[in-house]
């Protein structure tokens, strides 16, 4: 028999975890923030109704925790279970309290003058990278924010947050110094890579064909092996390649430029590899979806900056092997097939003849005749002209920076507009993908050239 001042108490304990929760609120009552700043409203519905899910269902159990309490039926158990009972609500309220720190973490930071703007415009950026023509998945809704430290990260849809519960939205870490260049994209759509080869299951299958090559053993069976433990970070290096050609290549160099002991530091139990090898299989890959003599003259750059003569006999004979791999690898990769592919090369999966360098090189002309015309593109050709002609060395710095910052304003005004049912103001041009299913994105907007 329960004693009546232990009832009381968890009562008391229950109802004061009512009254915490009646104080978490929709993100639409309490987040400030200009219309084109906000997050997309497919993002912003899934969050609030995830949210709310969570909180009902939780205000549900609490009061039939408080109505069993007080029931005769209840005095039959003891303290020790009772306490169990709520403590089990409490965690689920905390993991609730976790989860909305998540996203509040997020949705603050659109109330920044100016940061606000320029993260809508990113998330403009990740959706046209995650977007694939054809129907090969249901794209869940990204959103971006800025953090500390050197690194981008996603924590990807539909996977665990605190609780257990599947995450409504992909939410994409971007390092604030890194705000605003071209290099920001190769950051962010390597981060929508992790998203896009998760739901094609890309990691499973190309890493059986290369367990395969390991399984044939030989000389080469290590290097093999580390391609295999690296897949995941390559692929979503591979994604950032698809959509932005060299600039993907440069945007990583800016990332992993670091004292020559990091570059060359080699690990063989983490995903990532490490920085020199890194570098290029990016070149390697990016010359195999985009043949030109510029991936050698890359790569005598980068083997320039950071030499492998002085290095142990061990670690010069690990990257010659590993090197000597990387044409071989770079077509496995372009050539895959799978069932999520629907027998489509992976390659054919990404606008490879837009991003081509001629034609990159022909849109950053008539960009400079028409500056206009960069306004109806699909944002990731926007920054892949732009990276290129920061390859050729034909935009400075200031420049680059101006017309981002300006367009990653427009493709968020355009936005708020479209969700909005807002009209442009007169003369303005469309906004971006206004007449194709999806509301944001089109590859029709990229320009079509002949041969």
């Amino acid at each position: 028999m329960r004693r009546a001042a232990d009832t009381q108490f968890l009562v008391n304990e229950a109802l004061a975890l009512l009254s915490r929760l009646q104080t978490v609120r929709s993100f639409a009552l309490s987040t400030p923030m200009v219309l084109a700043a906000a997050v997309s409203a497919p993002a912003q519905a899934a969050i609030n109704s995830h949210l709310a899910h969570i909180a009902f269902g939780l205000r549900r159990k609490l009061k039939a925790f408080i109505s069993w309490l007080r029931s005769p039926e209840s005095q039959a158990t003891d303290a020790e279970k009772a306490q169990a009972r709520y403590v089990l609500l409490k965690l689920r309220f905390n993991s609730l309290l976790d989860q909305f720190d998540i996203f509040a973490d997020v949705l603050s930071q659109r109330g920044e003058h100016g940061t606000g703007t320029w993260l809508a415009g990113l998330d403009v950026l990740a959706e046209d990278a995650l977007h694939l023509p054809g129907g090969y998945y249901e794209p869940p809704p990204l959103i971006c924010f800025l953090e500390r430290g050197h690194g981008a990260a996603i924590r990807r849809a539909r996977t665990r947050l605190p609780g257990g519960d599947d995450n409504p939205v992909g939410v994409i870490q971007i390092p604030r110094e890194r705000m605003v260049g071209s290099g920001i994209a190769s950051s962010l759509i390597h981060e929508v890579g992790h998203q896009g080869s998760e739901l094609l299951d890309l990691t499973t299958t190309i890493r059986a064909e290369i367990d395969k090559k390991v399984a044939a053993g030989g000389p080469a069976k290590v290097a093999w092996q580390l391609l295999s433990r690296w897949l995941n970070e390559i692929l979503s290096d591979f994604w950032a390649l698809g959509h932005l050609g060299i600039g993907a290549t440069y945007g990583l160099m800016s990332v992993v430029s670091l004292p020559s002991y990091f570059v060359f530091r080699i690990g063989t139990d983490g995903p990532h590899p490490f920085p020199w090898i890194r570098v290029r299989l990016s070149i390697a890959l990016g010359e195999a979806l985009f043949p030109h003599r510029q991936w050698a003259d890359l790569t005598r750059q980068w083997s320039a900056l950071y030499p492998t003569d002085g290095l142990p006999s061990g670690k010069q004979q690990l990257i010659g092997q590993l090197v000597a791999l990387l044409p071989e690898f770079a077509q496995l990769v372009v050539r895959h097939r799978s069932p999520s592919l629907r027998g489509q090369p992976l390659a054919g999966l990404f606008p490879v003849a837009q991003r081509q360098p001629a034609r990159l090189r022909a849109l950053y002309r008539q960009w400079q005749a028409r500056p206009a015309l960069r306004e109806d593109c699909a944002p990731s050709l926007v920054f892949a002209v732009i990276g290129q002609a920061k390859a050729d060395g034909r935009i400075t710095a200031g420049e680059e920076a101006r017309v981002l910052t300006g367009l990653l304003t427009r493709w968020a005004l355009n936005r708020a507009r479209n969700y909005c049912g807002l009209a442009p103001p007169a003369g303005a041009p469309p906004p971006a993908g206004a007449s194709s299913p999806h509301p944001l994105i089109s590859r029709s907007h990229e320009p079509q050239f002949s041969n």
